[in-house]
């Protein structure tokens, strides 16, 4: 996956409560294991009719949206059922960053793990940010990962909380399959310093 440095977005807003991963991704498209195309299919069943036709007034399909990177949703984002279809449809869709007062559990972590950010910040700050989005298309944010800081338009600058392994490994571009392998060189050195121990270990085995 791409690192995620410091990056500067316009905004979606969708505030709207318990968004949870079937809205994000309905089921049936669940039986794909290709990420491509899933970005056409994110929040399906609100986007389009039942004929396919897109729904003028969803957000995303208003083409002052078209390239937001930033989706600000409502409290308790991607509540439901466990899938890394929901992280990688709102990918596909242009996003980097989801931004909302609380997430669910699975799917932060989904999301961590595929390279989309979940930022979570306080009420007022929410509430002012969907004010921005839906008065001005062109507002736009800067989210600084490093420094973990969202800074809006008038320059302030708010800090989000995210864990030191998901940080890094964002940063970095990397899942946690890539981290491992990325300390291949540091397992080698100790089965060298320790050869009676990962020996013994191999015969136990």
């Amino acid at each position: 996956m791409d690192p995620i440095k410091t990056f500067t977005g316009t905004m979606v807003a969708l505030p709207i409560n318990d968004i949870d991963t079937d809205q994000i991704i309905p089921a049936r498209y669940l039986k794909v294991t290709d990420k491509n195309g899933l970005g056409a299919a994110c929040f399906s069943d609100w986007r389009y009719e039942a004929d396919g036709t897109p729904k003028p007034e969803f957000p995303l399909n208003q083409v002052q949206y078209k390239n937001a990177a930033v989706l600000v949703g409502g409290h308790n984002f991607g509540c439901g059922s466990s899938r890394e279809h929901a992280p990688w449809a709102l990918i596909g869709a242009g996003f980097q960053a989801v931004i909302s007062t609380y997430f669910a559990d699975i799917f932060r972590n989904n999301a961590l793990k595929n390279g989309l950010l979940p930022i979570v910040v306080d009420e007022a700050t929410h509430q002012q940010l969907i004010s921005l989005a839906q008065e001005d298309p062109t507002a736009a944010v800067t989210v600084d990962l490093a420094a973990q800081t969202v800074i809006l338009p008038d320059g302030r600058a708010v800090t989000f909380p995210i864990d030191g392994f998901s940080k890094h490994c964002l940063l970095n571009g990397v899942d946690q399959l890539g981290y491992l392998l990325g300390m291949h060189h540091e397992a080698e050195t100790y089965e060298a310093n320790h050869p009676a121990r990962v020996n013994t270990a191999l015969v136990a085995g």
